[in-house]
């Protein structure tokens, strides 16, 4: 079955860091790989500081997906999202969100086991 990645930037309601944080860490990611399709998911914050260049949105989420119909999936979710199905915080910042679908196209390549 074809894998992808759905990656979200986004940044946290001024102020609302902390409850965003806890939201996306310990309710949404669950709640996202709970949708079938979905498979596992983890987040990052970005760390170049004032790089130039760097993207606007401070944290990103990855989220693997397993599908052959990825679009189909992805509408689902918003489906979700739409009709309050899925829980939504108010501390998460719709303003400058960016969702980029990537698919796969090598298998997962990694290090040898090093011996301890």
């Amino acid at each position: 079955m074809p894998i992808f990645a759905y990656v979200v930037h986004s940044n946290p309601v001024a102020g609302r860091e902390d409850e965003y944080n806890d939201w996306y860490s310990n309710r949404h990611l669950a709640d996202v790989v709970a949708v079938p399709g979905f498979v596992s998911a983890q987040r990052f914050r970005l760390t170049d500081g004032e790089e130039e260049g760097r993207p606007s949105q401070k944290y990103m989420a990855i989220y693997t997906m397993e599908t052959d119909a990825p679009e189909k999936t992805l509408e689902h979710l918003t489906s979700l999202v739409e009709t309050g199905a899925m829980h939504m915080s108010e501390a998460f910042s719709m303003e400058g969100m960016a969702t980029h679908l990537y698919e796969a196209i090598t298998p997962v390549v990694a290090a040898p086991a090093k011996d301890n």
